[in-house]
């Protein structure tokens, strides 16, 4: 199972030699980014900054930096294990489509029996110690400023907990968080997020909007807090599934929502109607800096936390960074569930490099004529893959996840003038290739096996791949240690 919190997780790590001190102080402008950086690229070891300077908070940092800690800290061996047991759920089939989908999730949380579990809030750590009011300093807590051109210091780790003002159904979504000032943090909700939506209803309404954002929160939260989820399916239903127990779970002081109980540090706060500041630039996960935008700034009236809290956070940048098993549990998790929408794939891959929206390399059995082109559109209508800029379809003999083998057939099997589809469509808030914000042009490239009633009548036909002869392959396996090679 799942560790219950953080704490637990990091003792652990440590005990396994996964975990490293770093006991000198160190400064959270730069200094602490360019160390994880180069960390995490080098796959090395979960990090606890004991000494942040001008906080005295320890930083939890690269906690999910390899896919072994990611699987430790959801109690997994691979991440097969969810993705197959979410697939043995699914049967007998359901209904394909997003109907398929919700009713898929319904069944999860109707055989999984693990919705959160309410507890008291004298039960509840991260309600150990309480601020209001003028106690509330946010500078107290350690946000990084990472990159040189970064607009401020910010907090990349935060759970998000908003709820729709008319239908109550609540969300947790993951947004970078920059601190103003001692008492307010700029929202960097995106154009097609849940949270987004929920404030902009309530603006409508003329009513403020209530957030509790959640620090160092049980590792099955805090992956749930990512994953692509439809606005109507409770990520704390899923963190669950995941997790194999119930989320224990506790009102907030000031504002009506729930928190994990377990979390290090929560901040509590009221979004007003139209209160905007400028938020950015941000060196994101793409790579680039995102430009100054305005977003919605929160104002904070309450922080509770633990005794002796610390805080988590990701550093994010040029990949391979620690979104890299994070994309990569949500990629398999997610297999299943996807052919519920698309039945016709057989696996798919979405490249770390391409920040996992940018590509998807999708396989399939082929069974008609562009069966290639009819799966990319249908892709293009799956929920938040709709945001993907290039599709590459391969035939179900290819491995989506040796690049090297999907360049060679992509690169080999395409003839651009037929093969190469070109539309416009919704690109990800953070895209900056497109010419214009939030939608641009997209590819998909067809690299599968082309047959005749596709206009491929040359002499012969598609030509046959180089393999080796089989009885040949199998002589030479039994003779290897005989040629001393």
């Amino acid at each position: 199972m799942a560790y219950d919190d953080l704490r637990s997780l990091l003792r652990a790590l440590e005990r396994e030699g996964d975990l490293k001190r770093i006991k000198v102080e160190v400064d959270p402008y730069l200094e602490i980014g360019e160390i994880v950086d180069r960390v995490q690229k080098a796959g090395g070891p979960a990090l606890l900054f004991e000494k942040v300077k001008g906080s005295s908070m320890p930083l939890a940092m690269n906690v999910f930096g390899t896919d072994r800690r990611l699987l430790k800290a959801l109690g997994l061996k691979s991440y097969g294990e969810i993705s197959d047991k979410i697939g043995g759920l699914l049967k007998p089939e359901l209904p394909h489509g997003f109907v398929g989908v919700r009713e898929a999730f319904g069944k999860l949380g109707a055989m999984t029996h693990v919705p959160p579990k309410k507890v008291k809030s004298d039960h509840a750590p991260v309600q150990e110690v309480v601020l209001r009011g003028d106690d509330v300093d946010l500078d107290a807590l350690p946000a990084l400023f990472t990159w040189p051109q970064d607009g401020g210091s910010f907090f990349n780790l935060g759970l998000t907990h908003t709820k729709h003002p008319e239908t109550g159904i609540r969300n947790l979504g993951l947004y970078r968080l920059q601190r103003h000032d001692k008492r307010t943090i700029g929202m960097h909700w995106q154009i097609h997020k849940d949270s987004r939506n929920h404030y902009q209803v309530a603006a409508r309404r003329g009513e403020r909007l209530p957030v509790a954002i959640a620090f160092g929160c049980p590792p099955a939260v805090t992956y749930a807090s990512t994953a692509p989820l439809p606005g109507d399916i409770d990520e704390y239903l899923f963190a669950g599934f995941i997790a194999g127990k119930r989320i224990e779970m506790v009102d907030c002081k000031t504002v009506p929502l729930q928190v994990p109980a377990q979390a290090e540090v929560v901040i509590e706060g009221w979004l007003e109607p139209g209160e905007m500041l400028p938020e950015g630039p941000f060196g994101d996960h793409t790579g680039f800096y995102t430009p100054q935008e305005p977003f919605p700034a929160l104002k904070i009236d309450c922080v509770t936390m633990r005794k002796r809290p610390l805080l988590q956070s990701i550093v994010v940048g040029r990949p391979p960074t620690e979104d890299g098993p994070l994309g990569r549990a949500t990629e398999r998790f997610f297999l299943p569930l996807l052919k519920i929408i698309i039945p016709d794939i057989v696996d798919y891959h979405l490249p770390e490099a391409g920040g996992f929206h940018n590509c998807a390399i999708v396989s399939i059995d082929k069974k008609y004529p562009k069966h290639a082109q009819k799966v990319m559109h249908a892709v293009w209508g799956a929920h938040m893959m709709s945001l993907t800029k290039l599709i590459v379809v391969v035939d179900a003999d290819c491995d989506v996840h040796d690049l090297h083998e999907v360049a060679w057939r992509a690169l080999g099997n395409t003839d651009y003038a037929r093969d190469l589809t070109v539309v416009e469509g919704p690109v990800d808030h953070l895209d900056h290739a497109s010419y214009q914000q939030f939608w641009g042009g997209k590819a998909g490239i067809d690299a599968t096996k082309k047959w005749p009633e596709e206009g491929y009548t040359r002499d012969g036909g598609w030509p046959d791949m180089v393999l080796s002869d089989p009885d040949t392959a199998a002589k030479v396996d039994r003779r290897w240690k005989e040629y001393g090679l």
